[in-house]
């Protein structure tokens, strides 16, 4: 019989029993147990755990439980760069890209909103999902910590927050993306380029008071939809160069 005594820190609490949350807790493993089975086996996605450590060293989701181990489980550190000691994944190259679950379409369109490109369909699988986030090196976004728990999924995020700006706050906090971010620069509803258009091009799509009050327009390459900078776009600019901004302090904050 193989014993190991588990703590995880910070957010990865919210995944645990309530009587393993903020405390050590001695676990009772099945025979050639991973890391990866065990912590799976107490409700933690594999995709949330940045840093492990092991008897005080640095050890991967694969190693081997042995009897008396003490494991230390840690999510991503909002301060504090442990790449070089971080058993995640290796970071997706680029620019962050998506793809959201079906109970994350509100998330989708703010994503798009900020300029990441986010696959979403209300229709999609499960296993679909995965293919996708594997195929095109895409991040899952999900709420359900089963899906994130299977194998295939390299590159994960359980979304916490259930209201979409307050998902996209936590995503921007999460996976820096301020730095990524190009806002209105993909159609919330297709995912595809917005591109600039002559205001006579599109002048008798137009309502009156927007003829009277806009210059500039943009327009979407698939669904041909028209946008401009009305009350709805001011509120969503607002919304993230708030982000940003918040981002940005937090960063000057950790260096002092």
């Amino acid at each position: 019989m193989t014993r190991a005594t588990f703590r995880f820190y910070a957010r990865l609490n919210h995944f645990l029993p309530p009587d393993c949350r903020g405390r050590a807790c001695e676990v009772t493993c099945a025979e050639q147990s991973t890391i990866k089975h065990m912590i799976e086996a107490l409700g933690v996605p594999h995709t949330e755990v940045v840093l492990i450590l092991a008897n005080g060293e640095p050890a991967g989701l694969g190693r081997m439980l042995e009897d008396g181990d003490r494991i230390a489980l840690y999510p991503k550190f909002e301060t504090l760069d442990v790449a070089d000691i971080s058993v995640s994944a290796e970071r997706l190259p680029g620019a962050p890209r998506f793809v959201a679950d079906s109970h994350l379409g509100g998330l989708a369109r703010m994503l798009r909103m900020a300029g990441f490109d986010t696959l979403y369909d209300n229709h999609y699988a499960d296993a679909a999902i995965v293919e996708l986030a594997s195929a095109e090196q895409r991040t899952l976004l999900t709420r359900d910590r089963e899906l994130l728990k299977r194998r295939a999924v390299a590159h994960g995020c359980f979304v916490h927050a259930m209201k979409p700006a307050a998902q996209l706050k936590e995503l921007y906090e999460r996976l820096d993306l301020a730095s990524s971010a190009r806002p209105f620069t993909l159609c919330m509803d297709c995912n595809r380029p917005l591109r600039s258009i002559a205001k006579q091009a599109v002048l008798h799509r137009l309502p009156p008071r927007v003829r009277e009050r806009h210059e500039h327009f943009f327009t979407c390459e698939q669904c041909g939809r028209v946008f401009w900078e009305g009350t709805h776009w001011q509120a969503m600019r607002q919304v993230l160069e708030g982000l940003s901004a918040h981002y940005q302090s937090g960063r000057r904050a950790a260096r002092e």
